[in-house]
């Protein structure tokens, strides 16, 4: 085995083992940005001192799912998420030497400034190639495991591993069933990559000079940019869900939404398009989805 192969095993790897670490907070964070919160809030302050009812922290609404569903039951959803991660990774890899194969390198003897900019669009082109393509090939995998989370709501068992999950969407929504929530999740990524790259560039190219502050500057830009486009996750999220046939996703608790913008606009109506974007300190900002009761006795 050659070191490229032994790298990129390694890198699966990683891959396979950050994915099951984080998977519990993940899927809690899934559950708040489809609108599900099962314990009520508490009256507290806010930093500033004004009243405010204060949500369940990251790691309290992990205890809860721990508490219904047991260890294990913080893991529903895993088997397809590491599935779509691989299939990302291996995309990833595939275009990037693609693009490398087919890179003109005819900029090498032309102005500074003239190099530096083609390089600059040439960045954002390939990165928007490489996490369009990525997201699409993934995306059936995304929409599993996002359904399967939300079978926590309702208690329902209707998505079931990767293949009867695969049955169940197709015969909920058909074949586009599986690109359910693609367009936002398309979206706002490549407005990600076009929003941190630009900056990265105008900030390196124009007030950061220092080489060593430089490299801090696409990291601090990329966080930024996924925090302005993060309603884009919530709505996509949303999409994945409505009219799965899952509790999570029809009336009372969701609306049957026909489009992406149809969905957007409803969250913004209520003031809940960042949810789930603190996870740590949460207030509550509006009328959820539904604040539902816990559901630890229900019999299936």
């Amino acid at each position: 085995m050659t070191d490229h192969q032994e790298n990129k095993w390694s890198s699966y790897g990683f891959r396979i083992l950050l994915n099951t670490v984080s998977h519990p907070f993940e899927y809690a964070k899934v559950l708040i940005q489809i609108g599900y919160e099962p314990i009520p809030p508490k009256p507290s302050t806010t930093f500033f001192g004004k009243p405010a009812l204060k949500l369940p922290n990251i790691f309290e609404y992990v205890k809860h799912i721990k508490t219904v569903d047991g260890f294990t039951g913080c893991y529903k959803g895993l088997e397809s998420k590491v599935c779509g991660s691989l299939l990302s990774a291996i995309a990833t890899q595939k275009v990037t030497e693609y693009l490398e194969v087919n890179r003109n390198d005819d900029d090498e003897d032309e102005d500074v400034e003239i190099a530096r900019r083609k390089k600059f669009i040439r960045t954002i082109k390939n990165d928007i190639i490489t996490r369009a393509t990525t997201i699409i090939v993934s995306q059936p995998f995304h929409v599993i495991t996002v359904r399967i989370m939300a079978q926590f709501i309702g208690r329902e068992i209707k998505y079931r591993g990767i293949f009867g999950s695969i049955g169940e969407i197709y015969r909920q929504n058909g074949l586009l069933g599986f690109f359910s929530g693609l367009i936002p999740r398309l979206v706002g990524d490549i407005l990600t990559v076009l929003m941190a790259n630009t900056l990265t560039y105008v900030i390196n190219t124009y007030v950061v000079e220092e080489k060593e502050l430089q490299v801090y500057t696409s990291a601090t830009m990329m966080f930024l940019a996924t925090a302005v486009t993060y309603p884009f996750q919530v709505v996509s999220n949303c999409m994945s869900v409505t009219r799965s046939g899952l509790m999570a996703g029809s009336p009372p608790l969701m609306p049957h939404y026909g489009t992406w913008v149809e969905c957007w606009t409803d969250l913004s109506t209520r003031n809940q398009l960042k949810r789930g974007s603190s996870l740590l300190i949460r207030y509550y900002v509006g009328p959820q989805v539904s604040i539902m009761p816990k559901m630890t006795n229900l019999k299936y």
